[in-house]
């Protein structure tokens, strides 16, 4: 029997004194026993354990939960320690899913920089808004913590540390509105929302008014309602893991459903628990007798109660086996079926509540129930776009032609695998028509707000007076990547940014105008010119914009931009002086690369380094016939933090058409693969933006030699593009490492188009284009 999950107590205090919490405020006090910290030996000793476990069980991957206690009290050093500590030992062995649970009041940028390089999320408890909040989440003083909280989710979107962002968790209160709440958590732009029932028992019931048996579950289910008229804009675990049993999936959340529960805790003095919401039952509840320095994992795995939680249907009481929903309830929470005199051989004490609940939840009553895309996604985002529409329009839009395909002969061009200039300028016309739709899309939600009515009404009058400078802005690929995220995720949506792009307009083409804009995460942010940080601003600020500059009305700090006055907090765009390609680091949509992580404003000698390397790509012979596609399609650069494990990486995303990502490179000649195989990425999205290459209704998958897993077709023909342009570089070039180089893309590209043109999954014009592909690998030596 295995364990693969583990939480690490790493701190035993806490600052805040939560009035519902388990660890401090329930009958187990076995807090007060414990050394405040871990100490280095012990988390040595720890992570041994946890390695010899996963190496004699061969475990693919082991999850460790860095807990407390509030862990952010280790502070910086402290977590950069037990991380480091933890990755040494089980890095070699397993996978790595580092994760943390915090009040996030303690948050700063010198932690996030630390969770980012060790890879490390984190969940941030919050309840709602002000109000919810501070029912039970203050001080010790009675003084709130809001504040602080939302300050630190503030940093967490923040691009360069958006990925260890994991999502809200937020224990479920009667007194509060649910939708209320929701909408609160949502503002946030959570990855992830997770709702936790207050942990009770049969000694200890939870609050409920007199009679209200299923009261929990219609507070959850008023969440669900709105939640589902959202289109489910974000994933929502304890909902997402009853919908999925429903259809035969297993749950993500020990709270329902019968997976084995494989968890045990580690508290700070090296002490095994079993897992520690059991401290709501009794003093000494979740105790093993066993440690980490005396016994091995494997001990652990057979304690009795651990046992019971892994034995699913047969480790419940017997009114639980005979219940028609067990199969998605599970009992519920194993702490919360606790009675003094049955032990836990019990239904549990919202049993009423998660019997409703999954009626609820999986059998609702007819209605649309749009698919949710997932944010962030690379190629598979899938909203509507809407053709810009003409002068009947209720409300005006900027010009522009959207095309409707690309002719045969750009599309013959383009699946050679190169692409001439004018192909390329048809592919950059699809992405601008593409972006201006998505505007218009989003027009009757900006038409009656304050700040972006304005904003709207300036970019249609400047797409006539300054029609230059709307296309620059407009082709920025984080216009279009905000677009995208406002459809996707409407009730969280920066709608305010329109009038930032509209500011950014007005600079460009030398207007003299006034506009109010909104300061977001203390920032304004002007794409395409840079980012004026205003770290105590919170509400929009009125700039004058004049001169092809601006000031901020009342703020002495801000001056005209375009004049060479640089005000303090402001961060200019930089420029590669041979192409104009932006080093993006500023944008705060700039962080859409899945797990790839953004780096921070680069130091002005770093920013020197990658403009002379993208100088210097730009200039080389081997690059050949993708120069179109690269100086044609190549809007930008945004910089990636170095992989820990000193790999290159870098990636695109469709959602962003004209950007990539990459970690920092040796040298010029590595670059410039990297470029043209992320810019065949970008090529092929943008075919894709308009042409039907793979048949949607086949969901069959391939497997190809770069990857171990199956992949889509869709994705094995975006590989093999990519692939096929990489080995015609490494064909220019010379030497043996080249001459190995080639061969190895070669034989991978060769082995893909033959998958794809057999396969039947491609449809007549994907069948031309990749038959194209297949002439151009026929034709080399």
């Amino acid at each position: 029997m295995a364990l693969s999950q583990f939480v690490l107590k790493i701190v035993s205090r806490c600052d805040l004194s939560c009035d519902h919490c388990y660890v401090y405020e329930h009958p187990d006090q076995s807090w007060r026993r414990q050394p405040r910290t871990m100490a280095p030996a012990t988390v040595t000793v720890a992570a041994r354990r946890i390695a010899e476990h996963a190496t004699a069980h061969q475990l693919g991957t082991v999850r460790v939960v860095l807990h407390g206690g509030e862990p952010l009290l280790a502070g910086a050093s402290g977590i950069d320690a037990v991380a480091g500590e933890l990755r040494r030992h089980l890095d070699p062995v397993t996978r790595l899913d580092l994760r943390m649970q915090s009040n996030g009041v303690l948050l700063t940028e010198e932690v996030a920089e630390v969770l980012v390089a060790h890879g490390i999320t984190v969940g941030v408890s919050l309840d709602g808004d002000r109000a919810a909040n501070d029912l039970h989440r203050r001080y010790a003083s009675g003084a709130s913590s809001h504040a602080k909280v939302l300050r630190a989710l503030a940093l967490l979107r923040r691009p360069e540390f958006r990925p260890s962002y994991a999502g809200l968790l937020c224990t479920v209160d009667l007194t509060n509105d649910p939708v209320t709440v929701y909408r609160a958590l949502l503002a946030e732009d959570p990855p992830r929302i997770d709702f936790l029932l207050p942990h009770a028992n049969w000694d200890r019931p939870p609050p409920r008014p007199a009679g209200a048996r299923t009261a929990y579950a219609d507070w959850l289910l008023a969440v669900h309602r709105a939640w589902t008229a959202d289109g489910r804009p974000v994933p929502v675990r304890l909902l997402d893991s009853l919908l999925a049993m429903a259809e035969g999936d297993s749950s993500g959340t020990e709270a329902v459903g019968l997976a084995a529960a494989d968890l045990a805790v580690i508290e700070t003095d090296g002490s095994y628990e079993q897992v520690d919401s059991l401290k709501s039952a009794y003093d000494g509840a979740p105790a093993t007798g066993l440690d980490v320095f005396d016994h091995a994992i494997d001990k652990v795995a057979v304690h009795p109660l651990i046992a019971i939680r892994q034995a699913g249907l047969a480790g419940l009481c017997g009114t639980c086996r005979a219940c028609p929903v067990v199969r998605q309830c599970g009992g519920g929470l194993f702490t919360h079926r606790y009675r003094s005199d049955t032990g836990f051989d019990n239904p549990s004490v919202y049993c009423a509540d998660l019997a409703h609940l999954v009626q609820g939840v999986t059998d609702p009553p007819p209605m649309a129930q749009p698919r949710s895309p997932a944010a962030g996604g690379p190629a598979d985002l899938v909203i509507p776009t809407p053709r810009v529409p003409g002068g009947a329009a209720a409300y005006p839009a900027p010009t522009g032609t959207e095309p409707d395909a690309l002719d045969p002969a750009v599309l013959d061009d383009l699946g050679s695998g190169y692409g001439s200039t004018a192909s390329v300028r048809q592919l950059a016309a699809v992405h601008l028509a593409k972006t201006r739709a998505l505007l218009v899309a989003l027009s009757p939600a900006v038409a009656g707000q304050a700040v972006t009515a304005p904003a709207w009404d300036l970019l249609v009058d400047f797409d006539v007076t300054a029609p230059a400078a709307v296309r620059t802005v407009l082709a920025h690929p984080f216009v279009r990547r905000w677009a995208y995220r406002c459809l996707a995720v409407p009730a969280s949506a920066d709608l305010g940014h329109l009038a930032r792009i509209a500011a950014a307009v007005a600079v460009r083409a030398g207007a003299a105008v006034d506009l109010d804009v909104p300061v977001r995460d203390g920032q304004l942010s002007l794409p395409t010119l840079g980012v004026l940080r205003m770290p105590d601003v919170a509400g929009p600020v009125r700039l004058a914009i004049a001169d092809g500059g601006f000031r901020v009305s009342g703020d002495e700090r801000s001056g005209p931009v375009a004049s060479g006055h640089r005000p303090p907090g402001w961060r200019p765009a930089r420029r590669v002086d041979t192409s104009g390609t932006l080093i993006e680091d500023t944008d705060p949509y700039r962080g859409c690369y899945q797990d790839l992580v953004v780096a921070p404003r680069l130091s002005a000698g770093a920013a020197g380094r990658w403009a002379a390397q993208l100088a210097s790509a730009d200039r080389r012979d081997d690059v050949g016939g993708y120069a179109p596609g690269v100086r044609g399609l190549l809007r930008a650069v945004v910089p990636l933090r170095p992989d820990r494990r000193g790999r290159q990486r870098s990636a695109t995303a469709a959602s962003a058409f004209g950007a990539v990502a990459m970690t920092p490179v040796p040298d010029a000649a590595a670059l410039a693969v990297l470029l043209v195989h992320e810019v065949q990425h970008l090529k092929l999205d943008g075919v894709l933006d308009v042409c039907e290459l793979v048949d949607r209704r086949d969901t069959r998958s391939l497997t190809v030699p770069w990857r171990e897993d199956p992949r889509p077709v869709e994705g094995v023909l975006h590989g093999t593009y990519a692939h096929l342009a990489v080995a015609d570089i490494w064909r220019h070039r010379a030497g043996a490492q080249a001459t190995a180089q080639y061969r190895r893309y070669r034989a991978w590209t060769d082995r893909a188009l033959d998958e794809l043109l057999g396969l039947g999954a491609l449809t007549p014009v994907g069948q031309r284009f990749a038959g194209r592909m297949r002439a151009t690998v026929d034709s080399w030596p």
